[in-house]
């Protein structure tokens, strides 16, 4: 089968849709992710165990099961006890649970990063909980987690061709609707990998600078 660029042309405005949903889809996976995993660090933290062993408990079962298994659950299962979410609310759910599990450890290694000392000087500060997380704690684990943390928001980018499957209209599933109604599967195909090859090459180029702006997780 011979390229045509007039089919491409003529396809692109669909694909570009499909674009828009996958990029909205990261972002607001990403944001979830990073509060799941926020939360999922802090509770695991807690000296209370009723707490801490039930969430790892948790986080480890998600991160011990398949992506795809999770959206399926999401949302053709929980419709059946009375919880019914529209694609795309599942879809985000899906991906900020699954890398919420990863993105935990990644707080997790970083607030062990922060030297001791700056507990103990907090502390002999007499400041609460709450002032030594917001004013001492993050402000200093949170910049080398950034770069680790770009990695797993990009990990995600690729992974939201598996949200098709739960029929949100994302770009793979634009370019198999258009594949499947014209019979033509070289061009929208080819063009979903262009498509992805060209987010993820700037992805990676910003995630460079991260790493030279604020370095590694050690």
């Amino acid at each position: 089968m011979e390229w045509d660029w007039d089919f491409v042309w003529q396809i692109m405005p669909t694909l570009i849709q499909g674009v828009k949903i996958t990029i909205l889809a990261t972002l607001l996976g990403s944001v979830l992710a990073a509060v799941v995993g926020l939360g999922i660090a802090l509770a695991r933290r807690s000296p209370n165990k009723l707490l801490s062993r039930p969430v790892g408990f948790l986080a480890e079962f998600i991160r011990g099961t398949p992506l795809l298994v999770q959206l399926y659950f999401i949302f053709y299962v929980l419709p059946d006890i009375g919880i019914t979410l529209s694609p795309m609310v599942a879809g985000v759910i899906g991906l900020g649970l699954h890398y919420g599990t990863y993105t935990a450890e990644v707080y997790r290694a970083g607030i062990d990063n922060v030297p001791r000392g700056q507990w103990e000087a907090a502390k002999a500060c007499n400041l609460s909980a709450r002032q030594t997380w917001m004013q001492i704690i993050l402000p200093q684990a949170l910049p080398p987690m950034i770069p680790a943390l770009a990695n797993y928001f990009i990990a995600m980018f690729k992974e939201t061709p598996l949200l098709s499957a739960i029929t949100v209209l994302e770009l793979m599933n634009q370019a198999k609707s258009v594949a499947n109604s014209s019979y033509r599967y070289v061009e929208p195909i080819t063009m979903v990998g262009a498509f992805f090859l060209i987010i993820s090459l700037i992805s990676v180029f910003a995630l460079r600078w991260l790493e030279r702006r604020y370095g590694r997780i050690g």
